[in-house]
Order: C-alpha cells, then structure tokens, then sequence
C-alpha cells in the first residue's frame, strides 16, 4: 500500500495550490472587474441568460459557491474581491463544488484576459493609430476600432473576429 505522503498531489499540495489560487483570483478580479461587467452586460442584452451565466466568471463563482456565501459571508458586500476573501478565510470549509466553480471561474478569466492580450498585441498600431485619444475600459476602445473599421489592419479585423469580441455588442 502506498503512503498519501509520498504521492504527488496530497491534501497538504492542494491546500498551498488553493492558497495561491484564491491569491490569484482576488487579484484578477479587482484587475478584471470593469472588463467583465461591461462584458457581462453586453453578453445579457444579446444572449440567453443561460449562456451568460456560463460565459461569466463572475456567475460561474456565485453560482458554484452560493451555499458558502449564503452560510459564510452572507453579510460581505459583493465587489472588488470581498466575496472572494471571505470564502478565504473559510477554505478549509468548502464543498468540492465551490472549489471548482472558483477553478473554472479562474480559467474563463484566464482565457478573457489572453483573447484581450491577443487582441491589444495585434490591434497595437491600430489603436495607436485611431485611438490614442479614447480612455481605456468599458469597451471604448473596441467601439473605437469598430467605427474605424474600414480603416483597421486585416490582422486586427481578424485578432477581434477570431476571439468573438465583434460579436459583444
């Protein structure tokens, strides 16, 4: 029989791994926090409510974690991470479910912030170009590509068709 102590992933392994995932979670969600209500928003007015909530990092956390915010920090005002925080102090108390509705939440952010990253990258002189007058958040800068549109790079038409960023209006 083998020993948990030796094998690779033990619960001591995952407690730090959570740790530094609850780190990161805070920190892209006060980093993140505009971008996806503003996404967020969007995504409603266009979209069944039901696939908002499963593009929504935001939902897919609340969602997963409801029993926990519900019994542990019912009285934490939701924003810049607070919700977040509190279920910190309490991981040792969280279901399997919460766990991974904050690892999914975390991926999905992930994946907003390299599409975002892909876009700036290929959009680059463009928005230099176009936009250099226009304050960054709450889709300014998209809507600015989007009036010059006959006017963008072919790389960056393509950088916001290939990440479904034309399609969030």
């Amino acid at each position: 029989m083998r020993d948990s102590s030796h094998h690779p992933i033990n619960k001591e392994h995952l407690m730090y791994s959570a740790r530094y995932l609850f780190a990161g979670l805070l920190l892209a969600a006060f980093m993140t926090q505009p971008a996806c209500a503003a996404k967020k928003a969007e995504t409603k007015a266009s979209a069944p409510l039901e696939q908002a909530q499963v593009d929504d990092p935001v939902s897919t956390f609340k969602t997963g974690c409801k029993a926990e915010l519900d019994k542990f920090c019912k009285d934490v005002m939701p924003g810049d991470g607070r919700q977040l925080a509190c279920l910190y102090a309490y991981q040792d108390k969280l279901s399997t479910r919460c766990e991974y509705a904050i690892y999914d939440a975390a991926a999905q952010l992930q994946r907003e912030v390299n599409a975002l990253s892909y876009v700036a990258a290929e959009c680059d002189d463009d928005l230099d170009k176009y936009c250099a007058n226009v304050d960054p958040g709450e889709g300014r800068l998209l809507a600015c590509l989007e009036k010059n549109e006959a006017k963008v790079s072919s790389r960056c038409e393509q950088a916001i068709q290939d990440t479904g960023l034309n399609k969030v209006k």
